[in-house]
């Protein structure tokens, strides 16, 4: 009889709008043992969604090793365990690198489930070129991290994409404005909702437009190329 053989699925689920989950991801998600997020709350409005109960692990940036082990064992004892993240494509903004790297350590079977994207939803959608493009991610939390980040982003020649966290969309405008003024932007928020909205202007226009504005959206920027 051969062993049973446990299994890492990484899948990607809406980044707003639930219709947006694919059959295959809903496939894996109801033959998995259990699946691993972020959080608790997040991941059960989605398996409501779905209309399946499963055993909730969580694993997000205050997990710690214990936690890890706990997931490797589960996977090594044969358990098949689909890893999302709140959001869209799970590792892009989450800490679920360190279990995917514990898998390829222990030789333990991956398999990547892809689906939405809120990059590439917001790259194409920018009319910015996305044959090349670079990916920032989160910026520095303080001002000078932030500043010194922009002044290396400001010499690039490709498309720059950035998340933030809707509370910091002023200050990174406020920085962003002083080191590159006249490069043309464009926000897309709630992408994906049927209340998304799009934002195009220079960083030095986009700021003054959100200075007085209360923002509670979930935003994504992206940034023309620098002209070569």
């Amino acid at each position: 009889m051969s062993e049973k053989r446990g299994k890492l699925y990484i899948v990607s689920t809406p980044i707003g709008n639930p219709d947006d989950i694919t059959i295959r991801a809903m496939n894996m998600i109801k033959l998995s043992d259990a699946v691993i997020c972020e959080e608790y709350k997040e991941a059960t409005k989605l398996l409501s969604h779905l209309k399946l109960k499963k055993e909730l692990l969580q694993f997000n940036e205050h997990a710690n090793l214990e936690d890890l082990l706990r997931i490797i064992d589960k996977l090594q004892a044969g358990e098949k365990l689909s890893l999302i993240s709140d959001c869209g494509t799970p590792l892009l903004a989450d800490p679920g690198l360190e279990i995917v790297r514990a898998c390829i350590s222990n030789n333990i079977d991956i398999e990547v489930v892809p689906g939405v994207s809120s990059i590439m939803t917001a790259v194409v959608r920018s009319g910015f070129p996305a044959n090349e493009f670079v990916f920032a991610g989160f910026l520095g939390r303080t001002d000078r991290e932030r500043e010194l980040k922009l002044k290396e982003l400001d010499k690039e020649k490709r498309t720059i994409i950035l998340l933030e966290t809707p509370y910091r969309l002023k200050v990174f405008l406020e920085s962003a404005s002083k080191i590159m003024p006249n490069r043309k932007a464009y926000i897309g928020m709630n992408l994906t909702h049927i209340y998304e909205t799009h934002h195009y202007g220079t960083l030095r226009e986009l700021n003054q437009k959100f200075k007085t504005e209360k923002i509670k959206a979930e935003f994504v920027v992206c940034i023309e190329p620098k002209v070569r």
